[in-house]
């Protein structure tokens, strides 16, 4: 089974054991017991950050005060530093995290939302591009040339990129684009990741989300504890996590994540700014060059934003240093978390309560038209497009009518044939079966390419499946995944946030607008 498959088994008891609280279980997470986070350093490193960032309003300054209450817990939920605040479910986590804290939340125990900024993150490829959607129909696909293999924490925001994408918004047909403008020009300063957080933070700071940036230096240093305790020992939390793939896979699952023989869990941004995965042969360490365990401690103590975890190893990272209760996850966050319960233990870290996150489909007007007239959903349509569409497209024509009534003709034609050739002889029955096989096949293949032929003149005008692939599969990808969530604030201005504000936390549902 693949990590959609762990995902979706994460309530069954045959995974329970892999996790400290069973899925779903708010109160459990409550019940946690108090984290020993210093949270006096944690909320001066976010208040000199947001300063930074131009982001540090009154609402934010109250939320600082209520995380420096001494009970206070945090939700968090997380994401790359994507283009315009990346796919549209980027923004469904942030206010997941948002609607968990407020159910949550109590004066004698504050819980509040955090969304941390994988700023450390070097591939470019996944952060660099995006799609907007206007009222005309038209798909613009957004893309800029960043710097491959370099965290997006060191990459400078260019005044370049701020235009191009700005134009794109400008030129949308989209009645509040001066809203979404504005967001992206104000949140343009620093680097490229900080252009993503403080738009981040804009949007939904009011709400009381809080952005946290591990790259940041006040921030940084809160995790140079844990970053000594994985290079004393580098091999213990790999070793833990194919523990953990082996058990998966005797179980019938296939592991999110593998750990090859010397991998460590930490990355090093070497002297040429490239972020590398540290191996170690029992001795030394190795990235672009070799390093002994006192360069890489040196190097910790002058910039430990230079040695940064891996995927097996940030959520715990990240708790080492905030109060978490609750860890906001995409089915392939939730697939690998299953495998890091030992890693928590190795790090004396209460592993928190692993929540799928909000997922959201927006049902404009005219798809809501279309997919009404056709009795089908939107995830049906995203999860079997061109059988629906094949299907539909017959059924819409009279073809299928046509072929399902000469396909009975025929089934009874041959039902006669067997019967008089039973009489005749008892062995032709197998020749007649054969001859209707190859016949009802013939028959099925022929519909099968008109309904082929009908798909290609229905894209070639761009009817209305074109406009189903193009609002819900843009690009062949499910539209949460694709289009960035500044697409409905441009076109709708607040009402898509009012609504996602209105949800149950971890909703799985189409939303119309």
């Amino acid at each position: 089974m693949t990590l959609k498959n762990i995902a979706s088994h994460h309530h069954s008891s045959e995974l329970r054991h892999f996790y400290r609280l069973k899925a779903g279980d708010l109160s459990g997470a409550v019940a946690s017991p108090p984290s020993s986070v210093d949270r006096s350093r944690l909320v001066q490193g976010l208040r000199a950050y947001h300063e930074r960032l131009g982001t540090l309003t009154p609402t934010l300054e109250a939320q600082l005060t209520k995380l420096q209450h001494p009970n206070s817990r945090v939700v968090v939920a997380g994401q790359q530093a994507g283009l315009l605040l990346g796919p549209a479910f980027t923004v469904h986590k942030a206010v997941d995290a948002i609607l968990l804290a407020r159910q949550l939340d109590t004066e004698e125990q504050p819980v509040l939302p955090i969304f941390w900024v994988a700023s450390q993150d070097h591939d470019a490829l996944e952060v660099a591009s995006t799609m907007l959607l206007d009222f005309r129909e038209h798909l613009v696909n957004l893309s800029l040339p960043l710097p491959q293999g370099i965290p997006v924490y060191r990459i400078p925001l260019h005044q370049e990129w701020v235009d191009h994408v700005s134009r794109a918004i400008s030129d949308m047909d989209a009645p509040f684009k001066d809203r979404a403008l504005k967001l992206v020009q104000d949140s343009a300063k620093g680097n490229y990741a900080d252009w993503f957080a403080g738009m981040a933070q804009r949007l939904l700071g009011e709400e009381g989300l809080i952005t946290f940036d591990p790259m940041f230096p006040e921030l940084a240093a809160l995790f140079v504890p844990a970053l000594e305790r994985e290079l004393e020992r580098p091999l213990a939390s790999p070793h833990r996590i194919e523990d953990a793939a082996g058990e998966l896979i005797a179980l019938g699952f296939e592991p999110q994540l593998r750990r090859q023989a010397g991998a460590t869990n930490l990355f090093l941004e070497g002297n040429d700014g490239h972020r590398r995965l540290l191996r170690y042969d029992g001795s030394n360490f190795h990235a672009e060059r070799m390093y002994t365990l006192k360069e890489l401690q040196e190097i910790l103590r002058l910039d430990p934003s230079r040695i940064t975890p891996a995927a097996g190893l940030r959520p715990i990272v990240q708790d080492t240093v905030l109060p978490t209760i609750i860890n906001v996850l995409g089915p392939g966050e939730l697939a690998y978390a299953t495998q890091l319960g030992k890693v928590y233990d190795l790090h004396g870290v209460a592993q928190p309560l692993l929540w799928k996150r909000l997922s959201v489909t927006y049902i404009e007007p005219p798809v809501r038209r279309i997919l009404s007239r056709y009795g089908i959903t939107a995830q049906e349509f995203q999860r079997s497009p061109s059988e629906i569409t094949e299907r539909l497209l017959l059924q819409e024509s009279g073809v299928q009518q046509a072929f399902r009534e000469k396909l009975g003709e025929l089934e009874l034609l041959f039902e006669q044939l067997a019967e008089t050739s039973v009489k005749l002889d008892v062995n032709l029955e197998g020749s007649v079966h054969r001859s209707r096989q190859r016949v009802v096949g013939h028959v099925q293949r022929l519909e099968r390419k008109l309904a082929r032929h009908l798909m290609q003149v229905e894209n070639a005008r761009e009817g209305q499946f074109g406009r189903l692939y193009t609002h819900l599969l843009p690009g062949g990808v499910p539209q949460e995944r694709a289009i960035s969530y500044l697409t409905y604030l441009a076109k709708y201005g607040d009402h898509p946030l009012k609504q996602l504000l209105s949800l149950p936390a971890g909703a799985q549902t189409p939303l119309d607008l």
